[in-house]
C-alpha cells in the first residue's frame, strides 16, 4: 500500500480531486445557470434559520460531554459547569442584547478558575 504522504502525485488522486471540484462547482452554480427564478419553499426557509445554531451545537456538544473519545463519567469536569453558567446567563437574559458575548465571558469566568485553579 503506497504512503499517502510520500509526496508523489498519483493520477487516481488527481482525477478524484478534479471530479469532486467539478461536482461542487456545478452544484453551487445551478442557481445561476437556471433561466427561471427559483425560490425555496417556506418550510425550507424556516428550517434554514436554525442551520447555524445546529452546526454550532454539532461542534460544541461532543467537546463538552466527551474527553479523549469517551463520555465523561465524573461531575468533576470544568466544562460542564462552564456550559451551565453560559446557558444560565443566556436564559436569564432571554437572548436579548449582547447575549452571545456575555455567555462566552460568563462561561469562561467559571471554566478557567475550575480548570486552572483546581485542575479539573
Amino acid at each position: 500500500m503506497p504512503d499517502m504522504f510520500s509526496g508523489e502525485v498519483n493520477l487516481v488522486h488527481m482525477v478524484t480531486i478534479a471530479a469532486m471540484a467539478c461536482v461542487s462547482v456545478l452544484a453551487r452554480c445551478l442557481f445561476f445557470i437556471s433561466s427561471s427564478e427559483w425560490t425555496l419553499p417556506d418550510w425550507a426557509q424556516r428550517g434554514l434559520r436554525y442551520a447555524p445554531m445546529a452546526a454550532i451545537c454539532a461542534v460544541i456538544a461532543p467537546e463538552v460531554v466527551m474527553s479523549q473519545g469517551h463520555l465523561i463519567h465524573s461531575l468533576q469536569d470544568a466544562r460542564l459547569y462552564g456550559v451551565a453558567a453560559a446557558m444560565a446567563f443566556f436564559f436569564i437574559r432571554r437572548g436579548v442584547g449582547q447575549v452571545v458575548l456575555g455567555a462566552i465571558v460568563c462561561g469562561m469566568a467559571v471554566y478557567l478558575p475550575l480548570h486552572i485553579g483546581l485542575g479539573w
